[in-house]
């Protein structure tokens, strides 16, 4: 029997419904492939700020330091939406990354076939779509300094800076090239080198690295034609590797393609995934906190629930168990249980916990040999 310590953070809005499903399907994992799971509670974002004054509490962030992972709901509150206030929910999140150190984000883009008509795109074009964005997560714009607004004699401005050293972008490119190894040898690298000086060195590092990896192509694309190339030919990527700013857009932008937010998951890994290698982990949905329907049993919880099955994975070890969770959303989707997300004519529209009992249903029934 394997023992793990899990820091959970539901957050805000939607967060603690589908942190909620996650966790019955951990129970699930647990009883049937005999493994322990000690789950630690916390709070983040605008529930964090209303019972501790902070977006993140220093006994919060010591508490995931000590845990093998951490999943995260969702953060935001539209009490805090004040472009002038002090403290936002998201700040919680920005702390929360750098300081558990997690600067590699991963978010895999999957094209159901269930799903291929749940979009604004032909089936044709986007059907087997299934790539995976490697996100730099604590540098570029976001972290960047100098960082402030201020007034002048001709009005207010505001300044923020995008800055890479040489050795964030060394190891998130070796997170691209790493996955790229193991997937289908083909990496693309996006930037802005036509203008920013930061793209030219991250350019000339992805170089340089790539002659550590002669079996995989190493192929750059501007930032704006990679938006465009998503949207016209989708199957074309497989692994893609960006700066912070550049994957938030990209992967937004990228999840039409799944059909929902609801559908997407996340990892923000602390170094390098490896197989059979513990890396430790943050986990969280791709979707916000949905403040407007919380509560109303609506939310998708398939993105968490895949969420889970990239914990189970990356920061524990359990690939079986990843595996036989993923497997058992496929299966759910093929009978077609559907959330108001991703309905169609002709399906079962069901509920939140409606959603999770039907993909739990199906991992007791899975062969676990």
């Amino acid at each position: 029997m394997a023992s793990f310590k899990i820091a959970v953070l539901p957050g805000d809005g939607i967060g603690p419904e589908v942190v909620n499903e996650a966790i019955k399907l951990l129970e699930i994992v647990s009883h049937k492939y005999g493994h322990e799971f000690a789950l630690k509670y916390g709070l983040i974002g605008g529930s964090a700020i209303e019972e501790e004054g902070a977006a993140l509490s220093d006994f919060t962030l010591k508490m995931c330091r000590s845990c093998d992972a951490v999943l995260l709901g969702a953060v935001g509150d539209p009490r805090y939406d004040d472009p002038q206030g002090d403290v936002r929910p998201e700040d919680g999140l920005l702390a929360l990354r750098k300081g558990l150190g997690l600067f590699a984000n991963l978010r895999p883009i999957k094209v159901y076939e269930e799903l291929v008509n749940n979009t604004r795109f032909k089936p044709e074009a986007i059907r087997s779509t299934d790539c995976i964005f490697v996100r730099e997560l604590t540098g570029g714009v976001y972290f960047g300094r100098p960082k402030r607004r201020w007034e002048t004699s001709r009005g207010r401005r505001a300044v923020d800076s995008m800055a890479y050293t040489e050795q964030e972008i060394s190891r998130i490119v070796k997170v691209g090239f790493e996955i790229a190894r193991k997937r289908k040898k083909h990496l693309v690298s996006v930037d802005k080198a036509n203008v920013l000086m930061s793209s030219r060195l991250w350019r000339q590092v992805a170089e340089e690295i790539a002659m550590e990896y002669p079996d995989v192509k190493l192929e750059h694309q501007l930032v704006d034609a990679c938006a465009m190339k998503i949207i016209q030919e989708p199957r074309y990527f497989d692994v893609v590797v960006t700066e912070n700013m550049f994957g938030d857009i990209l992967t937004d932008e990228a999840s039409v393609l799944a059909g929902s937010l609801g559908m997407l998951p996340s990892a923000s890994l602390s170094g390098v995934p490896e197989e059979g290698v513990v890396t430790f982990g943050l986990y969280e949905p791709v979707h916000g906190s949905a403040p407007t329907i919380a509560g109303e049993n609506i939310a998708n919880p398939i993105a968490t629930i895949l969420t889970l099955a990239m914990m189970l994975r990356y920061s524990l070890c359990l690939h079986r168990e990843a595996a036989a969770v993923e497997a058992s959303v496929q299966e759910a989707l093929s009978q077609g249980y559907r959330t108001s997300d991703i309905m169609d004519d002709g399906l079962s529209l069901v509920g939140t916990n409606e959603m999770s009992r039907a993909v739990r249903e199906k991992l007791e029934k899975n062969d676990t040999r």
